[in-house]
């Protein structure tokens, strides 16, 4: 299966998102913050990246900004998950290069869907 990375500063929130990944057969590796996100999806090139936004230093936004940019990691795709439910955060997170946007709490068959769906894609 595909290895996918998870960048967010909430070790509760990594939890459930890895449990949910790793049930369907992927292996997680996981970053803090924006800066080590960028870092990790340099090194390990995973197949998918799952981004929060509120986080210290570099925030979700300006981590995927920098991800779609890269030529090194432009072709992995990021889905913003994040408490920021507002419809003007959704449009800015998609604007920056995600190729979706989901909010907390994650509903688990909504995540499965749109993980699958990028992956096949």
């Amino acid at each position: 299966m595909a290895q996918i990375l998870i960048v967010d500063d909430s070790p509760t929130e990594i939890h459930v998102l890895s449990t949910i990944l790793e049930k369907l057969g992927h292996t997680v590796i996981t970053a803090e913050n924006g800066e080590e996100g960028v870092a990790q999806a340099r090194e390990s090139q995973p197949q998918l990246i799952l981004m929060d936004v509120v986080m210290p230093g570099m925030n979700g936004f300006q981590a995927t900004r920098q991800l779609t940019k890269d030529a090194e990691t432009a072709h992995i795709p990021v889905i913003i998950v994040t408490t920021k439910d507002q419809e003007t955060d959704r449009v800015w997170g998609l604007r920056q290069g995600a190729k979706d946007y989901l909010t907390k709490p994650v509903d688990e068959a909504m995540l499965v869907e749109k993980v699958n769906s990028l992956l096949a894609g």
